[in-house]
């Protein structure tokens, strides 16, 4: 089944507040296999002009795929998450994340097309700080393979 064409420009309520530990931080770095002291050295990053330890810049995938859950999970929405693959995805870093930022993401359809028998869903998740500072704009591309219906092209 098709995906709902009308949910382009539909905004979801806002994530509920996340605060960014150094722990985590420090996880996601071990994670991404990457050993800069500004991930993990309070003193180092301030040295740097940081408040705190900031975060590698992929790691604002962590809130945005928590805050894309509500759309995947919406069921008028007709996405078969069994056929989703990642197409693509892009960061704009509007500033650093940082150890103690209280983060919340509000996501957003920006696009949905029908390609080859392909839906792709095209989300936005602004991240910003309880405060209303803009952090990190994170767009990702969901393919649903094979349930757009024949015929269509976008």
């Amino acid at each position: 089944m098709p995906l709902d064409e009308g949910f382009i420009g539909r905004e979801y309520p806002p994530s509920s507040p996340y605060e960014v530990a150094r722990e985590k931080i420090r996880e996601f770095a071990d994670a991404v296999k990457d050993d800069s002291p500004l991930y993990r050295d309070a003193e180092s990053a301030k040295s740097a002009g940081y408040p705190d330890v900031i975060a590698p810049p992929t790691f604002a995938m962590r809130l945005a795929m928590t805050a894309q859950d509500v759309v995947v999970g919406d069921e008028q929405l007709g996405l078969d998450y069994s056929r989703v693959v990642h197409g693509h995805q892009a960061f704009r870093h509007h500033r650093p994340i940082h150890a103690g930022d209280v983060l919340v993401t509000v996501v957003h359809v920006d696009d949905i097309k029908a390609r080859a028998g392909n839906d792709f869903l095209t989300v936005r998740a602004e991240i910003g700080t309880v405060e209303g500072e803009p952090v990190c704009t994170a767009t990702s591309t969901l393919v649903a393979r094979g349930t757009a219906e024949e015929g269509e092209q976008a």
